[in-house]
């Protein structure tokens, strides 16, 4: 049995406090449906765990003149029931509502989600196309890492040892945007996706503004398709524009064999559910 010691701070400055005091030896904990399932596998052997379950004030949902600000401690059933998510920010809706089981999605953060870094969350994909800024506060102050530059490897980030994640921050004009995304898995709900597709898209008239296009489970870090991306770009809405941005994005990925899907079958489902979601979010943009 691993032993360590559980702690439960208060407010941002008491977590600051001890992780000065147990250095790298701590791990923080939010929700816990990951940290502790990797505490079981003995993948963690932390001296201690230090609780952000206390600080209420990281879990809201809110949107500005300048932004949408997304607590990291919000969980995926506050977003699955927020209106706002759901109409204006449609892909972190689908992302969030098809996460585990309805008890995990009820404690289960988007913090965590994210710090976890798994290829396979749901939630990133989502982010991604909607060009989310991750807010990091430290002993130095805060600083913000776009989600494009987040991810540097499997279970990997650029947040510092000695750092939280606050919020999460979108652009107001995505808002404008449509967005969708989608879940392969074998079964609709528990289950790791064997690909997650997530787009988003404006337009100007029916020839494409902009458009973003992000992949799970498709290289060793959640992706921009960036490629594909460009291809778009002043291109009109056809549905041969469509496949030929799902063919690009299958060519940038990099996925792998697993017990879940072989690499072909994930380059043959990009193809598919790209220019599938795009159509969903072509019918939110003119829809709004």
């Amino acid at each position: 049995m691993i032993d360590y010691e559980y702690i439960k701070p208060r407010n941002l400055e008491e977590v600051f406090s001890y992780l000065a005091s147990f250095g790298k030896r701590a791990v923080l904990i939010a929700g816990g449906t990951d940290v502790m399932v990797n505490i079981r596998n003995k993948k963690l052997a932390p001296e201690a765990l230090i609780s952000l379950r206390g600080l209420r004030e990281l879990a809201y949902i809110r949107k500005d003149e300048g932004a949408y600000h997304i607590g990291a401690l919000t969980t995926h059933r506050m977003l699955k029931a927020s209106s706002l998510v759901q109409e204006e920010l449609s892909a972190l809706y689908e992302g969030a509502s098809q996460l585990g089981s309805v008890q995990i999605r009820n404690v289960a953060t988007l913090g965590g989600n994210i710090c976890n870094a798994a290829p396979s969350a749901d939630t990133a994909a989502p982010l991604l196309v909607l060009d989310a800024v991750a807010v990091l506060r430290g002993p130095e102050g805060i600083r913000k890492v776009p989600l494009t530059e987040f991810f540097i490897g499997p279970s990997q980030t650029v947040r510092a040892w000695n750092e939280v994640l606050i919020e999460f921050e979108i652009p107001a004009e995505i808002g404008r945007f449509g967005s969708a995304y989608h879940k392969l898995s074998r079964r609709k709900a528990m289950d790791l996706p064997i690909l997650g597709v997530a787009v988003s898209l404006s337009m100007r008239g029916e020839i494409i503004r902009e458009a973003r296009i992000a992949l799970s489970v498709a290289a060793p870090t959640p992706i921009r398709a960036r490629q594909a991306e460009g291809y778009l770009k002043g291109k009109p809405v056809q549905e041969e524009v469509f496949a030929e941005a799902g063919e690009l994005a299958a060519q940038e990925a990099s996925p792998r064999d697993s017990l879940r899907g072989q690499a072909w079958y994930r380059r043959e489902m990009i193809e598919t559910f790209v220019p599938r979601m795009f159509k969903k979010a072509l019918d939110r943009v003119k829809n709004r």
